[in-house]
């Protein structure tokens, strides 16, 4: 990370670093723990699903209490929320029987869910007041390489701490416990200003108006939501280990880690490559790269090529993360980021979580390879049908974005 970039926003760095390491240690222990008490695809479907529902109902008022508050103070709630959530997974690995023990995950995957409501919108709405709009683009990366980075150890670590004297889920309550110290000490800047001011309902839906009226920020936020919606595997990496691949829950840390691993050597690239021109012709052929692995994944029987694939998928998937996170950066107004970026991470919510609740669905009728062939397919049709009806998309520039926003 440069120097030039400012002290504040090294922090809010840091706190989603380890922030990312915890969690993503969390979601190997939850995974696999769901997956030894039940060998059922579709309760590892539920897990998704009660993540999502949080997270999606509660986006929009997210977006506007960033909007009304302190955005760096909406984030300390997020890390509250996140480690709450790891303190009950690992009460209930020591105390419950197996029964009571599902509940407990199912009950801790609401709370990492009620967590990501806040987490993108407020992040979204701090960054720009800790870095000049002329770095916007260079912190996005940099946030992003620095958070796949964490994205790489956490899993790798869940998967190696399973089963072992030290609880995975200790370890990630700590690094919760630091980022929220971390973020403490950032200074709050002051709320924007309010303006003009609306019922509260016309306030919640301002976020989704713009979105939906805007020529590139729907059909951007679209193209990713279907396709990782049905492409989307993480939901179904446990089976994969423990009955395709026969790696274990150490496999399944290491084939989480792998997309992350491949998405931040990407995203370090991307911050000395100028991708901004052709931003729209990357967009496209990266998510064509990420369809192009899941198939060769759900077709794979050799641990070490799917590994690879994973990888792949995640360096294609983080070229289209950024794109779109840095076109809206680029679009949206100060006074309502944290509206746009609710609704943006509702886009998001669903392409991951309810895309793993898919995934548990469609695996309990045609299996586990059957379901990510079938989902491979989908996001193709997806590509073919953003390509043909956003023509915006295609030519999507985010230099000319830049300057069009400021003028």
């Amino acid at each position: 990370m440069s120097l030039a970039l400012p002290l504040d926003f090294k922090k809010l760095v840091l706190a989603r670093f380890l922030f990312n390491i915890s969690v993503r240690i969390q979601a190997v222990v939850v995974g696999w723990t769901m997956y030894d008490l039940t060998h059922d695809a579709l309760h590892l479907g539920m897990v998704g699903l009660a993540e999502a529902l949080p997270a999606l109902s509660l986006a929009p008022l997210a977006g506007y209490l960033v909007d009304r508050s302190r955005p760096v103070r909406m984030y300390g709630l997020v890390l509250f929320f996140s480690l709450l959530s790891a303190l009950v997974v690992l009460y209930a690995q020591f105390n419950l029987a197996p029964a009571d023990h599902v509940l407990a995950l199912f009950a801790a995957s609401m709370l990492t869910g009620t967590a990501r409501s806040l987490a993108q919108p407020s992040v979204f709405a701090t960054v720009p007041r800790l870095v000049p709009r002329t770095d916007l683009s260079r912190a996005t990366a940099t946030m992003s390489s620095v958070q796949q980075i964490g994205s790489v150890i956490g899993p790798a670590l869940g998967g190696l701490l399973y089963g072992g004297l030290l609880p995975p889920t200790a370890v990630a309550s700590v690094g919760l416990a630091f980022s929220l110290i971390a973020v403490l000490s950032i200074p709050a800047p002051p709320p924007e200003p309010r303006g003009t001011q609306r019922p509260l309902v016309q306030e919640l839906l301002l976020g989704a108006r713009f979105v939906f009226s805007h020529s590139l920020l729907l059909p951007a936020l679209a193209l990713d939501m279907f396709s990782v919606m049905f492409a989307g595997v993480t939901a179904l990496l446990p089976m994969f280990a423990g009955d395709i691949l026969h790696v274990g829950a150490t496999g399944l840390g290491l084939m989480r880690a792998a997309p992350a691993l491949g998405a931040s050597l990407v995203a370090m690239v991307l911050t000395r490559v100028n991708f901004q021109e052709k931003a729209g012709r990357n967009l496209f052929v990266a998510v064509s790269g990420f369809g192009v692995c899941i198939l060769g994944f759900g077709l794979s029987h050799n641990a070490w090529l799917s590994g690879l694939l994973l990888l792949l998928s995640g360096a294609f998937d983080s070229v289209s993360a950024i794109i779109r996170n840095t076109a809206v950066q680029l679009a949206s107004p100060d006074s309502m980021r944290g509206r746009i970026s609710a609704i943006n991470s509702m886009f998001i919510g669903s392409s991951n979580e309810l895309g793993e609740f898919e995934s548990g669905v469609v695996a309990k009728f045609i299996g586990p390879m059957g379901a990510v062939l079938f989902g491979a397919g989908a996001c193709f049709v997806t590509i073919g049908l953003v390509w043909c009806f956003s023509p915006a998309l295609r030519r999507l520039n985010l230099v000319e974005l830049e300057r069009s926003h400021a003028a």
